[in-house]
């Protein structure tokens, strides 16, 4: 990747592209340079890591940043646990990266690369059947203890076993873990994968003797977990705001990977019942900072005295992430979602460019493939070459467009949307559907209907599914929409119980084991899990494993492409747009670095390496 374009990122974006298509994805990952024989500072999906063993500070951060000061976020719902780590209860997302360290860390500045943090140095199998660490002395917790071996393999097993389903999936794939040494464990996989020695290098790590004696899955606000971060929890109180205070004994401060970052004394997460009323907060001064997903908001609603006064400063970061699918998605476990023809008639009813210029005044790009906005996405028209090759042995699997090419519609930009009406109708007639007296009436003569399930506080989510309502009616359908509080929500979605939600899943420069997670046979009936369209495919099984264990850029960039067509003609999500760049108002005192990583404004860079000045 050239490195310059850490130092001037919008001149350097097509050569970014041209780099990571041609040079990076998904290959050096098998080529020679990635084998290790010998231990090393840290690892890379693509080649080397990019900085040397003795870099200074990661390429995106101020070294020179002042400590001090405080910043306000503000969320929509509420809370009731801490411990962001089991599936039991509603915990402030951002936790999980504030207040906890793994072995390695992760450079937002390079598609997928791990420097040592917890770790000064891992070694890896050259068959990639096992990966081993070694943790640094000075490792400590946030009341002053040691990280000790006994703690991590404590944390792998228990997180393995009792945590998130977000960590289940990797560890079916250990045989064993087990200390070989004083400070080294090493951890063995049940057949090679390349991907899975950076997986094992972001678990959390927990302090074992805290838990002794206490049911970790079912724990909540009674138990503070002690961690190994920056941040410590220093108040809260339930449903309502949760305090950071950055540790003055934090072990890691003088850490290369942690020269320039976590430089606000206070991170204070404060929560709001609806998006009006966060609004108000950050107007008024509570909050100071906030994310603005609107583009008309945007461009309209920034004009308050806070704002006109200087106070405020709106900035626009972007970034070259892949867009990942935003919409509704549908639950192919109910029967209402169960035909695809059924699900396609979704999609062409609801009129994209319409919604596009009511809510965004039309200047949003659509998402077109989960992969939009990279080099990863497919390509339009029929599959060719490899792509071709990998998905012909699935044909009888696949829906229509997979292999042809497929294509959202595009409508006229007119509410009535009559060419995207009438494919609509003809596909349920297709599926055995037919308007009787203005209703779409099933083949028992039972009105065909469904519901679809809203978050409280999401008022852009509220006006996009009140302009569908208004679409599906002309149809015959009358879907029923119920807004429930984030403890309902997170409920229901965990147990599936919901025909048609809305869905949001971030998708990275390198994709991999994860999207077992998101889009496996294996998740589709686990409780709590990300898949929650309940996608099972042999394609996608077997593409997500191409991409596993390719041996060249070409398959690897293929088996990705060859999965996007599965996913996108699978009818899953009824997709929204993409933001190419992200639209944060802060308070001006809030400064940034100039230098923007290549994942833009994303976890790990506010706040980390923010400061107030």
């Amino acid at each position: 990747m050239p490195t310059d374009c850490f130092m001037a990122f919008a001149q350097c974006r097509n050569g970014l592209r041209r780099a990571l298509t041609a040079a990076a994805i998904g290959a050096a990952a098998w080529f020679p340079a990635q084998v290790m024989a010998q231990a090393a500072h840290g690892i890379a999906m693509y080649g080397d890591p990019a900085l040397p063993p003795d870099y200074e500070h990661l390429p995106y951060v101020n070294p020179d940043a002042p400590t001090g000061g405080r910043i306000v976020t503000g969320e929509v719902g509420s809370f009731d646990s801490l411990n962001p780590h089991i599936r039991r209860g509603s915990v402030p997302w951002q936790l999980r990266f504030l207040a906890y360290e793994s072995l390695m860390g992760r450079s937002w500045g390079e598609p997928f690369t791990l420097y040592g943090l917890l770790a000064e140095s891992l070694e890896v199998d050259p068959d990639h059947m096992w990966v081993e660490f070694t943790l640094r002395p000075e490792a400590r917790f946030s009341d002053g203890s040691p990280v000790t071996v006994e703690d991590v393999i404590w944390s792998y097993e228990t997180l393995g076993t009792e945590g998130h389903p977000r960590y289940l999936n990797a560890w079916t794939q250990v045989a064993s873990i087990g200390a070989t040494g004083e400070r080294s464990v090493r951890i063995t996989f049940t057949e090679p994968d390349r991907e899975l020695a950076l997986i094992m290098g972001l678990r959390p790590i927990l302090k074992a003797a805290q838990w002794e004696g206490v049911d970790f899955a079912e724990s909540g606000l009674d138990v503070v977990p002690i961690a190994t971060g920056p941040y410590v929890v220093d108040d809260f109180e339930a449903g309502r705001f949760v305090s950071l205070r950055r540790d003055p004994d934090y072990w890691g401060a003088d850490l290369p990977f942690r020269r320039g970052t976590n430089n606000i004394d206070e991170i204070r997460m404060e929560f709001f019942a609806d998006g009006t009323a966060m609004f108000e907060a950050f107007t008024s001064g509570i909050i100071t900072t906030i994310r603005e997903t609107n583009a008309a908001d945007w461009a309209t609603r920034y004009d308050f005295p806070r704002a006109r006064a200087g106070e405020v400063v709106l900035s626009e970061i972007p970034h070259q992430r892949p867009s990942g699918i935003t919409g509704l998605v549908m639950n192919t476990r109910a029967d209402a979602f169960a035909d695809w023809r059924v699900r396609e008639a979704m999609i062409q009813a609801f009129n994209f460019e319409f919604v596009n210029q009511t809510l965004n005044g039309g200047t949003e790009p659509r998402i077109t493939s989960y992969f939009s906005n990279s080099p990863l996405g497919m390509r339009e028209g029929p599959a060719e070459g490899r792509v071709a090759e990998f998905l012909a042995p699935f044909a009888d699997d696949l829906l229509p467009g997979a292999l042809e090419g497929y294509a959202l519609p595009v409508s006229d930009g007119s509410e009535r949307n009559r060419a995207g009406i009438a494919e609509a109708l003809r596909l349920m007639e297709e599926a055995g559907y037919t308007v009787e007296e203005g209703v779409m009436t099933r083949p028992d003569g039972t009105p065909f209907t469904f519901e679809i399930l809203l978050q409280n506080g999401s008022s852009e989510n509220e006006a996009i599914v009140s302009i569908y309502v208004e679409a599906l009616e002309r149809i015959g359908i009358r879907p029923a929409v119920t807004s429930v509080d984030s403890a309902q929500y997170r409920e229901r979605t965990d147990a599936f119980d919901f025909d048609m939600t809305t869905y949001s899943r971030g998708l990275s420069l390198s994709p991999g084991n994860e999207q077992r997670l998101y889009w496996g046979c294996d998740m589709a009936d686990t409780p709590g899990s990300r898949n929650l369209m309940g996608a099972c495919n042999p394609a996608i099984e077997a593409m997500i494993d191409r991409m596993l264990t390719s041996d060249s850029q070409d398959d690897y960039l293929a088996a990705v492409r060859a999965l996007d067509r599965a996913l996108i003609s699978g009818r899953y999500v009824v997709p929204f747009w993409y933001n190419p760049i992200a639209r944060i108002a802060h308070n001006a005192e809030l400064r940034y670095p100039d230098t923007i990583p290549i994942y833009g404004d994303w976890i790990g860079w506010q706040p980390d390496v923010w400061w107030v000045e």
